[in-house]
């Protein structure tokens, strides 16, 4: 059951990726479309959750540094508003209430999450750093598309996407996650062909 909580969320973002890099092809040039965002909220709150079930702190602590950005663009793009009240109370209060948790029992989320005789300390801070890098692509477009007043998929996303990426493939392959294997190798000939795509974009 962890593992279809995984591979879900793991399909939302893979979908996210394929819609956009289709869209983008038939643009032209690359684009930032509201379903993007839509199902990366989803697959960011079910990843979270598997991270929560797998004893995973790297990928419970990417998902939390990303998470209110796609809550951002989704406003952005005039979606946020849309959703039922109830359900956006609930993807805003979910990873409030985890870190409130966290924060409570903070000597048991420590063993929990770094004291686990699964994940070696060195292997841990090794994927946080594949996850930190990962989630800077979305600070970065974050920072970026405010400066223009709009939702943006800029250049530097993709090559900061396609560097993490290749990070957590090689954790997941230590950790022997089939989901983070699967979820991310996916996104790597994306990745490549936006970073293409923006470059010829700006010539």
């Amino acid at each position: 059951m962890i593992y279809v909580v995984g591979f879900l969320a793991q399909i939302f973002f893979s979908a996210r990726i394929l819609l956009q890099w289709i869209l983008s092809e038939r643009a032209k040039k690359v684009i930032s479309p509201a379903i993007f965002w839509q199902l990366s909220i989803l697959g960011s709150y079910l990843l979270f959750i598997y991270g929560w079930l797998r004893d995973d702190f790297a990928i419970i602590f990417g998902q939390i540094i990303s998470y209110y950005i796609y809550i951002w663009n989704l406003n952005k793009k005039h979606q946020w508003k849309w959703l039922p009240l109830v359900l956006r109370t609930v993807l805003l209060l979910t990873p409030v209430a985890a870190i409130i948790y966290m924060i409570e029992d903070a000597s048991a989320f420590v063993d929990q999450f770094f004291r686990n005789e699964k994940i070696p300390l060195w292997l841990l801070l090794y994927g946080s750093m594949g996850q930190i890098i990962f989630t800077l692509r979305f600070v970065y477009q974050w920072i970026y598309s405010k400066r223009k007043d709009e939702s943006l998929l800029p250049l530097g996303f993709w090559v900061i996407s396609l560097f993490g990426s290749l990070i957590i493939v090689s954790y997941a392959i230590y950790r022997h996650d089939p989901v983070l294997i699967l979820g991310q190798s996916t996104g790597l000939l994306a990745y490549g062909r936006n970073i293409w795509l923006s470059r010829k974009g700006s010539c």
